[in-house]
């Protein structure tokens, strides 16, 4: 095996001076749909209380968001070679602002199906932002320091993460009414339109506010000087690009680790509620924990940005992989406060795994093949989409409860973490392989 531990004698700039504002607008881009994340994940627990559906049925919010990523990713990628990563950029903020105003005639009709839609449209905004950011960052500076500089960048995601879980928690959580309520049925009709549409007016105000950012973020890219990265490749054949990548092994290996790393996060994130709910903590109490998560996200991308200088991406995605496992073993194992804690924990170790995986997906291919290389990765992001549904029904086997029956002698909610458990081992074994090389 080769040394983990890198060279770092002749070690060069993460940005160069003259790049650093190009890159602090790209970053920015990061923590903006890390928000929209955040805010997204506690709504499946607020539609199942709001709109008293199963959480097979909840699960369709992350469906509808995360499936818009899998359609608009080739579409977005196909763009930016015609035009460049700065078109991709504009596009994307306009279909995220589009989105989530969306959610303004959404609470009008209170249809599960119209939020469902809107927040469809925002995430072909988020795969045009991602497709064009992910590849713009690795572009902007030395090939050496792409993958420490990607990190970098995408360190400003939990940013975003965090001042959206706390926008979801102050804004949302804490208002529901629903959330108050043990048992509708118990309700008269009147009583029950009544909080319904008050808390589907309460879900909808922070997509509208955040709809307007976006139109301001738009408007401040527009007139931005932005540079512009071409190569004589560009006109190249599509068909060729497509060909060299479906025969890239580490590429095809990053898309298929980048699902289940995708997966693992979303499950890991939406469902702490529903775990939170199996041992008897609220909502609000839960979103504290989620916060908790976050804030050691961002020391996670921090911590690795430095390990990044002085071991192999392949053998620290391999490491940080290894400690997930064991971690999300305490998920499943444990039935109390030490479960939660470790679902906690494992946000740390999650932290490297996109951006990494990423970098080592492209590190041998141009400029014009990454943007198409990009596509696929972003593509990828749909395991957030799949996952967490089957999740779902794995939580529902019982009933709507998420602990009605146990399965091999766990509760419905224990057992289902045995799918983020899964996806890290195929992430370690992809961090391995590239580990070795």
């Amino acid at each position: 095996m080769h040394s983990p531990v890198m060279n770092n004698s002749n070690s060069k700039p993460i940005i160069r001076k003259e790049l650093f504002f190009p890159f602090i607008l790209l970053s920015s881009l990061f923590a903006l749909w890390g928000f929209a994340n955040a805010v997204t994940d506690p709504m499946v627990q607020a539609f199942k209380k709001v709109l008293e559906l199963s959480n097979s049925q909840a699960a369709w919010v992350q469906m509808s968001f995360y499936g818009g990523y899998f359609c608009m990713a080739i579409p977005a990628a196909i763009i930016m070679r015609k035009y460049n990563y700065k078109v991709g950029i504009l596009v994307g903020l306009a279909l995220y602002a589009i989105g989530a105003l969306i959610f303004y005639p959404a609470a009008i009709t209170q249809e599960f199906w119209f939020f469902c839609v809107a927040l469809y449209i925002l995430t072909f905004g988020l795969a045009f932002l991602e497709t064009a950011a992910n590849p713009y960052v690795l572009a902007l500076g030395d090939k050496e320091t792409a993958t420490q500089r990607l990190n970098l960048a995408q360190a400003f995601n939990p940013l975003g993460l965090i001042l959206g879980l706390f926008t979801a928690q102050q804004f949302v959580l804490k208002k529901l009414k629903s959330d108050d309520i043990q048992d509708f049925n118990a309700l008269d009709e009147t009583s029950r339109i009544l909080i319904k549409t008050t808390d589907l007016l309460v879900i909808r105000d922070p997509y509208v506010f955040l709809g307007m950012i976006i139109l301001c973020v738009f408007i401040l890219f527009f007139f931005s000087k932005m540079p512009v990265y071409k190569e004589q490749s560009f006109n190249s054949d599509s068909n060729i690009i497509f060909t060299r990548l479906f025969k890239n092994k580490k590429y095809i290996g990053g898309v298929v680790s980048q699902i289940f790393y995708v997966g693992a996060q979303i499950m890991c994130w939406t469902y702490i509620y529903q775990y939170a709910e199996g041992i008897g903590v609220d909502n609000v109490t839960a979103s504290y924990y989620q916060m908790a998560a976050f804030v050691l996200f961002v020391i996670g991308r921090l911590t690795s940005t430095v390990l990044f200088r002085f071991f192999k991406s392949g053998y620290l995605l391999m490491t940080f992989s290894i400690l997930a496992i064991f971690f999300n073993s305490g998920v499943i194992i444990f039935d109390d406060n030490l479960g939660l804690y470790c679902l906690v924990i494992v946000s740390f170790f999650m932290s490297l795994m996109f951006p990494t995986i990423y970098g080592i997906a492209l590190e041998d291919f141009d400029v014009d093949e990454s943007k198409i290389g990009s596509a696929g990765l972003v593509m990828a992001i749909v395991g957030g989409a799949l996952m967490p549904k089957l999740q779902a029904m794995i939580i529902d086997l019982g009933g709507n409860n998420v602990d009605d029956i146990t399965v091999l002698g766990m509760s419905e909610i224990n057992f289902s973490f045995v799918l983020p458990l899964f996806s890290f081992i195929i992430i370690a074994i992809y961090g391995y392989r590239n580990s070795v090389e």
